[in-house]
């Protein structure tokens, strides 16, 4: 705490001392010529600075080389495939291509579907050099191999058995590694030079959030049978109070993979966005004394990044793990215990131990 208000102040010295009357008053000293220009020049990187910011965050079709702060270098345009009436129409706004509501499915690839090509590229890569491919050799050897091996047996063990149980367990355990390795390559790769995070944007995480929604859903089902499943939704409560109990346990079973969706998605989104902004401070306050502070503290922040990396993919295959053995639960528990399945998620994996 000491440390962070001891940054935050040196910001705001860095701040007074680039103020535009020090900097009117240094620029008539040095070159005896007002400051206007410089001051148009500053306002100038005012506007840049949160430009560059949502530009490097946002999805496009446009593959850039970016430069910090400088005109991006471009490498071409991702090609465009759609299905259905997509012909473009002439608004109050400008011209607008129709959306699927109106019978147009744009499937063309961006920035971010690329990285997530990237990313699924890179995990089979290190997956076939790090795999134990001498199967004369019960345990594979090898740094990379122990630390590929520690990672799946921390999501079996404790991910999966602990919230679904020792018997189901295992029946999840490949969905819930690819989920996390693939967010985690997504994540890190946001951390690279001239790469972008996929998960910072909502599509992607709106769309494997799907994924555990589905999977969470079959389990109940498969579980409980449908007829249990559907029964399940009633809350176990009498016939007369079913209209107030279903559309509630409807809405909860959407809550879930919004939480997930958005959680992710914030999380790394926001990190990108105070890393840049720490940098571009040194363009606002228009003083290169700045970089100093902002730059240590931006270097802080980018391991901060690379901890939120893995904190993140965990914390979306925790949640997975516990939805998933809340629908098994159903298959288990009697309505009685409706409305606790949280701590009865825990206690059922436990009773398989």
């Amino acid at each position: 705490m000491r440390k962070a208000m001891v940054l935050i102040a040196s910001l705001f010295a860095a701040a007074a001392w680039a103020s535009p009357e020090h900097g009117e008053h240094a620029a008539v000293e040095e070159h005896g010529a007002p400051a206007g220009e410089h001051g148009a020049a500053a306002g100038e990187h005012d506007e840049n600075v949160p430009e560059y910011i949502i530009h490097h965050v946002s999805d496009s079709r446009e593959m850039e080389f970016e430069v910090p702060l400088g005109k991006p270098i471009h490498l071409g345009t991702l090609p465009s495939w759609t299905l259905g009436n997509c012909t473009p129409k002439m608004t109050d706004h400008g011209e607008v291509v129709p959306g699927i509501t109106e019978g147009c499915l744009d499937i063309s690839l961006t920035k971010h579907t690329v990285m997530m090509f990237v990313a699924a590229g890179l995990l089979l890569i290190t997956l076939l050099i790090w795999s134990n491919s001498d199967k004369t050799k019960l345990v594979p050897r090898g740094t990379g191999a122990n630390l590929i091996e520690m990672l799946v047996l921390f999501v079996r063990d404790e991910l999966a058995i602990k919230n679904i149980g020792k018997e189901e367990g295992p029946r999840y355990t490949p969905y819930l590694l690819t989920a996390f390795f693939f967010i985690l390559f997504m994540n890190l790769l946001g951390l690279v030079p001239w790469m972008s995070t996929a998960t910072g944007n909502i599509a992607v995480t709106a769309s494997l959030a799907l994924c555990t929604f589905i999977v969470t859903q079959v389990a109940g089902i498969r579980a409980a049978g449908l007829g249990g499943y559907l029964k399940h939704l009633t809350g176990g409560v009498a016939w007369w109070l079913w209209p107030i109990m279903i559309p509630v346990e409807v809405l909860g079973l959407f809550t879930k993979p919004f939480a997930l969706t958005m959680r992710l998605f914030a999380n790394m989104l926001a990190g990108h966005i105070v890393l840049f902004f720490l940098l571009g401070l040194i363009f606002i306050l228009g003083h290169p004394g700045v970089a100093a502070v902002s730059v240590p503290f931006a270097f802080a922040i980018y391991l901060l990044e690379l901890f939120v990396a893995f904190v993140q993919a965990y914390v979306f295959t925790m949640l997975s793990a516990l939805f998933i053995g809340m629908s098994v639960a159903m298959g288990h528990h009697g309505h009685d215990d409706h409305g606790h399945e949280g701590g009865h998620s825990h206690d059922h994996g436990a009773a398989h131990h």
